[in-house]
């Protein structure tokens, strides 16, 4: 499968997206797909509506009828336990209900309505219906029923509310089951859907959550509609899956004047896990901004599903719609329009957890708000950052880096490291890895904890855990960081320190400037050394005497980085990210190993960079704000100063005017 460097680009729209729920409103405009290099997808470029260019006809037919759907009254605003909230109390309110273990939370969501009386699943409860159902006793309230070839069929799926005087056109399902893709392809061809958006992934602790309805590569056909894979994106939270598909009788195209090709996006979000929630808002906020950018206005409705399509369905809507609200009316009412929506399909929100992540994304968004940037406004960005923020006391640039300061650290959650027996192999007492995502080495043979070193696992822009953050060893843990590049496979290493600076011991010299150096069970073995303008290559080989195994690693030990300072320009950050990028691509996609002294500050700024510049070759946007945020949130002080914070913005702004031409950002 070929993966696409270029993005999908749309014509920004008003659209207001969301999951697969009901409640939001989705009107979009005419889009265009602007891929960033060599024209792709050119054929499929999208004009007006009123155009007479060629495009994919997702848009209804002029003598299809549109669909009504009535507008479910409004939750009485007044005289109720859980009234709206406005904006300005939601941090406060969110803090005196979480306290306690978030018992607040808790009582509030247990005084939810679980399913209305009155709603009627009798289409649901057919005997001939009943394999469509993926969960018994998850079943819609209303049914829509979609007309295919003269007759009804009967799908897990529903017509979506109105939602501030607005129709929203969405049906929301079960994820498919292989006797129901079929079914799914038709409804998708017949409402003329443009865009569907995945909230589950296809297996989930072993156990089937969704059938596969689209191929891997090429075309396939399911029932009467063929479907064909024309290039896919994959991120890290998310893919994003371009496929073309056409009605056809008999393995031919059925009269293809009248039935053209057309063009479907699907928005696959990986990173919910089943019966939980993402680990931050962040990736779901920006997953959401991509849906609502997509769907064109000629598009029929959107069709959005997760398995069961209540949980994470529900709470994708809820946040859509909230943001919808805190926008037009400075306030957010989640334990009303959760209400409402239970009216339409039971169980909607399925758990606490998810009902406190709709809040913390409302929450997030909120407070820092939008802070993506197209590639040509960045120099109108940086001069407004700089400039004096009246009443604040401070520049822009500054105001941005402190709200960094909210991300707290969580010492709770640094239990192995701060174990007295893992004490000593700390640099730095303040930088320890968190429990979620420390990098665990194999145990030693009747040795106790034995399986620490002090590394976090750290997400990169297209997949989890591209890059281990690593402190500079100490002499009694070189053999451990040894054991760990052999355990995690990984190819590339990146020095950001010097072995002492300003008269202190950085790092201890984990290779041997000649001959071999055994540690334990490892022996590192120089094999060559390149000098380059910024940086010095090392290719290593390391063997495993155990295993009578050898591995190719090449160090990258860039030079001119101060422990106190930045590098005199971005020149060398540059050239030595794009070298190793190279380098992961001959080698494979293993973790990156990356550490400076402590493994915060430069390591940190490093990570950020190479992410951030990733994005702008490939989509030509930028977010070093939220990029940082999570890098922090991923281990204690990445990019540690202001300096270092402002260092990022500066080398990015460098790539942009040295290779403007090449990434076609003008």
């Amino acid at each position: 499968m070929r993966v696409q460097k270029a993005p999908f680009i749309r014509k920004p729209t008003t659209a207001a997206g969301s999951h697969e729920a009901e409640s939001s409103s989705y009107h979009g405009n005419d889009w265009l797909f602007v891929p960033l290099h060599c024209g792709r997808f050119k054929k499929y470029k999208q004009a007006g509506s009123h155009s007479n260019s060629f495009r994919l006809t997702n848009g209804r037919a002029d003598d299809t009828e549109l669909q009504s759907v009535p507008l479910l009254a409004r939750s009485p605003s007044t005289n109720r336990k859980y009234p709206p909230l406005p904006v300005d109390k939601l941090e406060e309110e969110m803090n005196r209900r979480m306290a306690d273990d978030n018992k607040l939370f808790r009582e509030e969501f247990n005084a939810l309505p679980v399913c209305p009386i009155q709603s009627s699943c009798d289409a649901a409860s057919k005997e001939e219906n009943k394999e469509k159902n993926r969960y018994v006793n998850i079943l819609p309230c209303k049914v829509k029923m979609a007309l295919i070839n003269d007759f009804y069929k009967y799908k897990n799926t529903f017509a979506f509310i109105n939602q501030q005087k607005k129709l929203n056109s969405r049906f929301f399902i079960t994820g498919p089951k292989e006797e129901t893709v079929n079914d799914f392809w038709r409804m998708i061809w017949e409402q003329n859907t443009a865009t569907i958006v995945m909230v589950t992934n296809l297996k989930e602790r072993k156990e089937c959550k969704c059938a596969q309805y689209w191929p891997d590569q090429g075309c396939w056909t399911y029932g009467n509609i063929r479907v064909s894979v024309e290039d896919m994106m994959v991120l890290v939270d998310y893919t994003i899956l371009l496929l073309t598909f056409c009605f056809v009788n008999n393995d031919k195209l059925c009269c293809a004047c009248l039935c053209p090709q057309r063009l479907v996006t699907q928005f696959h979000f990986t990173s919910w896990p089943d019966f939980g929630v993402p680990f931050t808002p962040i990736g779901m906020l920006k997953f959401l901004k991509k849906v609502k950018n997509c769907n064109p206005q000629y598009a029929g409705p959107i069709v959005v599903h997760c398995s069961a399509g209540v949980g994470r369905t529900g709470t994708f809507i809820v946040i859509d719609a909230m943001l919808d609200m805190m926008g037009a009316e400075r306030k957010v009412d989640v334990f009303g329009f959760v209400t409402r929506i239970r009216a339409q399909r039971c169980q909607m929100v399925q758990t606490d957890m998810q009902y406190v992540f709709i809040f913390q994304a409302l929450l997030e968004h909120y407070l820092y708000g939008d802070t993506e940037l197209e590639v040509t406004s960045l120099e109108s960005h940086l001069n407004k950052l700089y400039a004096p923020l009246p009443g604040a006391g401070c520049g822009g640039l500054e105001a941005e880096f402190k709200k960094l300061t909210s991300i707290k650290i969580q010492n709770d959650k640094m239990r192995t490291g701060n174990l007295p027996a893992n004490m000593k192999k700390n640099r730095v007492l303040q930088i320890i890895p968190y429990e979620f995502n420390r990098v665990i080495i194999p145990v030693k043979r009747g040795e106790e904890n034995t399986d620490y070193i002090n590394a976090s696992f750290i997400d990169g822009y297209r997949q989890k855990d591209s890059y281990m953050a690593c402190q500079g060893p100490l002499q009694h843990t070189i053999e451990d960081f040894w054991r760990m590049i052999w355990e995690w496979r990984s190819c590339s290493i990146v020095m950001l320190t010097e072995l002492e600076e300003r008269g202190q011991e950085k790092c201890a010299q984990y290779w041997s400037s000649d001959g071999v150096m055994v540690c334990g069970d490892m022996s590192i073995e120089l094999k060559r050394e390149e000098e380059s303008e910024s940086y010095t290559v090392r290719d290593l080989l390391v063997t495993n005497n155990r295993e009578n195994k050898s591995r190719a690693v090449r160090q990258f030990h860039f030079h001119g980085w101060p422990e106190v300072g930045i590098p005199s320009d971005g020149k060398g950050m540059i050239n030595i990210i794009a070298a190793v990028q190279k380098q992961q691509q001959q080698s494979g996609n293993h973790p990156i190993t990356v550490h400076c002294s402590a493994g915060a500050g430069r390591t940190g700024t490093f990570c950020a960079l190479s992410t951030v510049l990733e994005r702008v070759k490939a989509e030509g946007i930028l977010d070093v704000f939220q990029t940082v945020k999570s890098l922090r949130l991923q281990r204690p002080h990445m990019v540690q100063t202001l300096e270092q914070y402002e260092f990022c913005y500066k080398v990015v702004q460098e790539y942009i005017d040295a290779f403007s031409d090449y990434a076609n950002f003008k």
